[in-house]
C-alpha cells in the first residue's frame, strides 16, 4: 500500500501552458484522502504557491531540488541546506567569467540581472502577474548579485543558462564540482545548489520522518533533476514526455505526457486501487 505520493510540478503535474489538467487536479485532491501528497519541485516556494493552493494541499513542500522544506501555513523554512555566502560570491564571479546568464533564488524571491536578463524569467514575470495578488511570486531585476547575497538571509540556488560550451565549462570546473550539485532542469539550463542537495535525499528524509519506507512511496517526474527521487521511490514513474535517461531510471512510464490525463489514471490505479 502506497502511503506517500511525491510529485514534480513542471512537466509532470503542470501542462505546457502551466495549468493543471482538470482530471489530474481531481485525482490529486482525491489522493489526499488516502495518502500524503507532497510536491517536490525545482521551483522557489513563492513560484509554487498558486498551484499548492489550487490543489488544496496541506503538507510541507520540498523546494529548489531538495534545498529546503517550506511550511506555507506557518510561513517558515522547516529545514534547509542553503549555499554558503562566500561560495555564492565565488560562483557569481565564475558565472561572469564564463559569460553565462543567471537567476539567483534567495530567501523570499527570485532575482535576475538588469544588464543580462534571462529570457524565461521575463515570461515567468508575466505569468506571476496572472496569480491573485497575495499569491504572486516575488521576482526582482537587480543590478548586483553580490550585493543581494550580502543582504539576504539565504541563497537557495543558481539557475544558469548559456552556450552549451560555457555551461559545460562551469559544471566541469573542479571548485564548482566540489561545492555544488549541478542538475539539468532544461536542455540548456542547469540548477546549481549546495553539495548534498537533491530531490531524492530530501524526500527520503521526509518519508523517514513520517515513519515510512521507500517501498511506501510513488514518485513521478519528467526531468533529470527528478532522477534521484525516481530511483529512491518504491515506484518511480517517468512521464511520457521524459527523455530516455529519465525513463531508464524509472520502474514505470506514464501512459501519456503532461498535457493529458495519464497522471490522473496512474494516481487512481495505484493509490485508490
Amino acid at each position: 500500500m502506497y502511503k506517500v505520493l511525491a510529485l514534480d510540478l513542471d512537466g509532470t503535474v503542470l501542462t505546457d501552458d502551466h495549468s493543471i489538467h482538470p482530471e489530474v487536479k481531481k485525482a490529486i485532491q482525491e489522493a489526499q484522502q488516502k495518502c500524503h501528497v507532497v510536491i517536490v519541485t525545482g521551483r522557489h516556494h513563492t513560484a509554487a504557491r498558486p498551484y499548492y493552493d489550487e490543489l488544496g494541499l496541506t503538507t510541507p513542500i520540498i523546494c529548489c531540488n531538495g534545498t529546503y522544506v517550506y511550511d506555507y501555513h506557518n510561513d517558515r523554512v522547516l529545514k534547509h541546506n542553503s549555499i554558503d555566502k562566500e561560495d555564492a560570491l565565488t560562483f557569481i564571479a565564475l558565472a561572469k567569467e564564463f559569460q553565462v546568464k543567471m537567476v539567483m533564488y534567495v530567501t523570499d524571491a527570485m532575482t535576475y540581472s538588469n544588464y543580462n536578463p534571462i529570457h524565461y524569467m521575463e515570461a515567468l514575470e508575466k505569468w506571476a502577474k496572472t496569480a491573485p495578488e497575495h499569491l504572486q511570486p516575488k521576482i526582482y531585476k537587480i543590478d548586483s548579485f553580490s550585493e543581494e547575497v550580502r543582504n539576504t538571509e539565504f541563497v537557495w540556488k543558481f539557475v544558469v543558462e548559456g552556450l552549451p560550451s560555457s555551461v559545460e565549462r562551469l559544471i566541469e570546473n573542479p571548485w564548482v564540482k566540489e561545492k555544488f550539485n549541478g542538475e539539468r532542469s532544461w536542455s540548456n539550463r542547469i540548477d546549481f545548489a549546495a553539495k548534498g542537495n537533491n530531490k531524492g535525499l530530501r524526500l527520503a528524509e521526509y518519508v523517514s520522518e513520517l515513519g515510512y519506507h521507500p517501498n511506501h512511496v510513488i514518485a513521478v517526474g519528467d526531468n533529470h533533476n527528478d532522477i534521484s527521487m525516481l530511483r529512491y521511490a518504491g515506484l518511480g514513474v517517468a512521464m511520457n514526455n521524459a527523455d530516455e535517461t529519465v525513463r531508464s531510471s524509472a520502474r514505470l512510464v506514464c501512459e501519456t505526457d503532461n498535457n493529458n490525463d495519464g497522471l490522473a489514471r496512474l494516481i487512481r490505479e495505484k493509490i485508490q486501487g
